[in-house]
């Protein structure tokens, strides 16, 4: 079926309280792979994008230096590749936007395929953030495409996002922000961190959720809450790199019981990035480990290089430009790049799949309006 627009799944999980997870994908097999294992457990699908996952889809190696022009064309990858395998799927799937850095981001996401897009001026001052928010909001809601905001900052890296400390979100801003905006959903900060050093057993600030959605309740204010920075970072998966010949330390995510808790308090889509990183580079370690004569392969042998010279990273994307025809396009030439796409798509579905059901989405797909842009884009006009 056609992407649809973020809105009537939000408006889904705020009705029968359960949290739909929101995985990043930087490659045409790894879109492929998510949708599978959400139609596997009947779940409705958040694909996400960030706006540096654009540049890479774009052809930039470098990603973290792409250009609008780069972001332009991944975003269009990116949505072609979703919506060849959203084309046939019987759930509803989203392509959204992660961490838009700018107005321009959102837009290219748009133009390419986007059905909902996140833009961050969360390192705005207050009045700034808002005012760039609405005219992300007025643009996007004229296409029927859904809009995210960040208000609150998380401490952590992840692409272009940083920060050495948190602010937390205040409740009372949160709900200004949502009256002068008009966004349908707010990231907040309430102690998740972006990236795989999120410290050991974080406590996280329900009660902050829980009073944004008590005001915006009293208030009538539709609006669903986003925790961003919510990898869980397995321990089991870090272990095996690490056996593996990786040297990732320090590891530590959020505990799934914290972000279960959260879910009744309010939070309605968990973004996760991390653990699927770790999963896919975990499954390229263990393929080249199993199957030794692959190392010199003249089609993948350069993956094996990097993953042998990054020993400390964990972002496919630091060892898959040797392949990237088969990331950007999914072209698959030959045996050896048919074999280690695999087992990437297994690394996907092994980290998504686990959280589907922790979150509570599984079986949740037949529940959610198969709204058009065209559609949406006219209730938009009568909010």
């Amino acid at each position: 079926m056609p992407l649809i627009p973020l809105r009537p799944l939000l408006e889904t999980v705020d009705k029968y309280h359960y949290a739909q997870g929101a995985f990043n994908v930087n490659a045409v097999a790894q879109a492929k792979a998510a949708i599978e294992v959400h139609e596997m457990f009947r779940s409705a699908a958040i694909l996400q994008g960030a706006d540096l996952a654009n540049g890479f889809m774009g052809g930039r190696t470098d990603f973290q230096n792409a250009t609008l022009e780069d972001k332009k064309i991944g975003a269009k990858n990116i949505a072609n590749a979703v919506k060849k395998y959203a084309e046939d799927s019987p759930i509803p799937v989203v392509l959204h936007l992660d961490h838009g850095k700018n107005f321009d981001s959102c837009k290219a996401a748009i133009e390419g395929g986007y059905t909902s897009v996140m833009i961050d001026g969360s390192s705005l001052p207050f009045d700034e953030n808002v005012e760039l928010t609405r005219e992300v909001v007025k643009y996007a809601h004229e296409r029927g495409v859904s809009v995210e905001g960040e208000l609150g900052v998380l401490a952590g890296v992840e692409d272009h996002v940083f920060s050495a400390t948190s602010t937390y979100t205040n409740p009372l801003k949160a709900v200004e922000f949502f009256k002068k905006t008009g966004v349908d959903a707010l990231a907040i900060s309430y102690g998740t961190m972006h990236g795989a050093s999120k410290g050991k057993n974080v406590k996280l600030r329900k009660e902050i959720v829980i009073a944004i959605k008590e005001c915006l309740m009293h208030e009538g204010i539709f609006g669903v809450l986003v925790s961003h920075g919510s990898s869980t970072v397995p321990k089991y998966i870090v272990d095996e790199i690490n056996a593996l010949g990786g040297n990732i330390q320090n590891a530590h995510g959020i505990s799934v019981d914290e972000l279960k808790a959260a879910i009744p308090c309010g939070i309605g889509k968990i973004n996760v990035d991390t653990d699927i990183r770790l999963a896919v580079t975990r499954n390229m370690k263990e393929f080249f480990h199993n199957y030794p004569e692959k190392r010199n392969s003249p089609s993948i042998g350069g993956v094996y290089k990097l993953l042998e010279e990054k020993k400390d990273q964990f972002d496919p994307r630091a060892f898959l430009p040797p392949i990237m025809d088969t990331v950007m396009y999914g072209n698959v030439p030959d045996e050896d790049v048919a074999a280690l796409v695999a087992v990437i798509e297994k690394g996907v579905k092994e980290a998504i799949g686990t959280l589907i059901v922790q979150f509570g989405s599984f079986g949740k797909a037949p529940l959610v309006e198969q709204a058009s842009l065209d559609e949406m884009a006219e209730r938009y006009k009568k909010m």
